[in-house]
């Protein structure tokens, strides 16, 4: 398990107070995630959402072609972290123990729909395979299972797709701005808190 802190870039003034702004208490976990460009679309939503990380199968992704077509530059921005699957169990416990709720998105027509789930602050999203989702023994470590309720034949959503969606529930449920107020409608205007 490793971390890959935002490089440090030559910045503008207006770049080094961004970095220095909150983030939201959520961890995209992704480390299930094989696919490159999927990796690359779940950086530009955690960037956009200000998460505090996003946490890959590798931080060598990154150096991809495909992951950087979708991701832009957002990976100079966004905490990444690396989990191999391999070890997903002792930092899922790590998670808990430092007070973050696992939440696995899944479909399970016995989990919570996203709908009415009331997500917790501190929170970690465990995201499935493409094709698989989460095997039963991660299942088990989390707190909770959510499920987006879908209405078509198919049954399941691209997995930056549903990401996406959970991550703006997370954001509508606990503030869509983490910046104080009197910014001027730029965040990177704001002051750290």
């Amino acid at each position: 398990m490793s971390s890959h802190a935002v490089p440090n870039l030559a910045m503008n003034p207006r770049q080094q107070r961004y970095s220095q702004l909150p983030r939201h208490p959520l961890v995209l976990c992704a480390s299930l995630v094989g696919n490159p460009m999927n990796l690359g679309a779940l950086c530009r939503t955690a960037e956009a959402c200000r998460l505090e990380s996003l946490v890959l199968p590798d931080v060598g992704i990154i150096e991809e072609r495909q992951f950087r077509r979708v991701a832009v530059t957002t990976h100079h921005w966004q905490p990444l972290q690396a989990c191999a699957p391999a070890h997903l169990i002792p930092w899922l416990e790590a998670q808990r123990e430092r007070g973050y709720t696992r939440l696995a998105l899944a479909c399970d027509n016995q989990a919570q729909s996203l709908m009415t789930a009331t997500f917790p602050q501190r929170a970690v999203l465990l995201l499935g395979r493409e094709l698989t989702g989460i095997p039963a023994e991660l299942l088990a470590q989390c707190d909770q299972t959510l499920v987006i309720p879908q209405y078509g034949l198919v049954d399941s959503l691209n997995v930056q797709t549903a990401a996406a969606m959970a991550v703006y529930e997370y954001l509508r449920q606990w503030g869509l701005d983490p910046f104080p107020r009197g910014n001027g409608g730029d965040p990177a205007n704001a002051s750290p808190q």
